[in-house]
């Protein structure tokens, strides 16, 4: 959710309704984990603007072997369609590094 002013993000209502979860504590553990054993061999290094992408996304059930784990731009990473629940849609696992997918 954008907000114009950083003030009026409620952090504290953020992490106990969503941040805090278990499971989402597990997944983004699972994430820090991917990028560190990339940053470990070189691939990434903190703020490049590249992100560490799952070819199979976890949310389908991809994992964080290093056959499934590849360095693309942010803006790659993050710029496919969504479904109103924010999951992804359709099968994003053959998604390419600089071509948008077929619909």
């Amino acid at each position: 959710m954008p907000y114009k002013n950083k003030a009026d993000r409620n952090y504290r209502r953020e992490y106990a309704e969503y941040q805090g979860k278990p499971a989402q504590i597990k997944k983004r553990a699972e994430r820090n984990a991917a990028r560190a054993k990339l940053m470990k061999e070189g691939r990434v290094h903190k703020g490049d603007g590249m992100d560490v992408d799952h070819k199979k996304m976890v949310s389908k059930g991809g994992t964080n072997k290093e056959s499934n784990l590849r360095v693309v731009s942010e803006h790659t990473n993050r710029s496919f369609p969504r479904n109103s629940d924010k999951s992804a849609k359709g099968n994003w696992d053959s998604r390419k590094t600089k071509s948008k997918p077929k619909k």
